[in-house]
């Protein structure tokens, strides 16, 4: 697959089959973020692969209830072990860094027929609890990874006129 079509396909999957997801599909969808750039080069992130029911039910309660979590038969968490860490433009490294990671993970999930839908809406002292995570680190996104139950759907995206300016900021 090309990456402008895995770009394309990509979408936030929500309703997963029943399925497990084969080793070698996951361990490509991980070698994705360990590819992925990070400030320095220095990798201050952990990514945690979560199949256990009752470990995901758990991290779909630390959401707020959001079923397909708990649903998808894989999710992977991805972790900053620096969250202190502040680059010179002011913009904390770590949300830099696991967005691309994770994004990353999105594609190659895309490109194996694995769909995903980025998490950060989560409480991050239980998902600490959940996962072990020590109060220094931050879990930054749950990452359901599955095979989707349902069709994929057109996607509906500004233009870039909408969206793109050049030389200066405009309204």
């Amino acid at each position: 697959m090309e990456v402008m079509e895995a770009i394309a396909k990509r979408e936030s999957v929500r309703n997963y089959k029943d399925r497990p997801v084969p080793e070698d599909k996951l361990l490509k969808v991980l070698e994705a973020a360990r590819l992925a750039p990070s400030a320095s080069n220095r990798q201050r992130c952990k990514f945690i692969v979560v199949r256990d029911e009752k470990r995901r039910r758990e991290l779909s309660a630390a959401t707020g209830g959001q079923r397909h979590v708990a649903q998808a038969p894989v999710v992977i968490a991805a972790v900053s072990t620096m969250p202190e860490y502040v680059m010179r433009c002011g913009v904390p490294a770590y949300a830099v860094d696991l967005a691309i990671a994770v994004d990353h993970m999105t594609l190659a999930a895309a490109d194996e027929g694995l769909g995903t839908c980025w998490i950060g809406a989560s409480s991050q002292d239980e998902a600490r609890a959940v996962l072990g995570v020590p109060d220094d680190c931050k879990v930054v996104v749950l990452l359901p990874l599955g095979f989707p139950k349902q069709d994929r759907r057109e996607k509906i995206r500004k233009s870039l006129d909408e969206i793109v300016c050049y030389e200066t900021f405009k309204e």
